[in-house]
């Protein structure tokens, strides 16, 4: 199983990212997929989630009406559309393959991608 995140770089505050990950090895569309971050020195945080269909989302109320989930079941991928971009949003970013939707749990772990963001 891998799920290996891209995308991440140097972004000036108020610009813009998209992530993706890449899932393998796993029957994509039967899982909620979730991206979470972590900051120098802070605990992980949950950002967003989406349906093993697409229809239904959630994000961290940090980054609601900023960041927007997706993804692609044809090619077995996973976004994060991030806009406004603060230094705050600075840190690692991961995706995850959750036990379901509503949940933090996950089944499968990704690698990260470093976001960082200058102001």
């Amino acid at each position: 199983v891998q799920l290996q995140a891209s995308g991440g770089g140097l972004v000036q505050a108020g610009g813009s990212l998209r992530l993706s990950c890449a899932a393998s090895g796993i029957t994509f569309s039967s899982y909620a997929m979730g991206w979470f971050r972590q900051a120098p020195g802070k605990e992980r945080e949950f950002v967003a989630q989406i349906s093993w269909n697409g229809r239904r989302t959630s994000y961290a109320d940090s980054v609601r009406g900023r960041f927007t989930i997706s993804r692609d079941n044809i090619k077995n991928a996973v976004y994060l559309q991030m806009n406004s971009l603060k230094p705050e949003d600075t840190a690692v970013y991961y995706c995850a393959a959750l036990h379901e939707y509503g949940t933090y749990e996950y089944h499968y772990w990704g690698q990260g991608t470093l976001v960082t963001v200058s102001s």
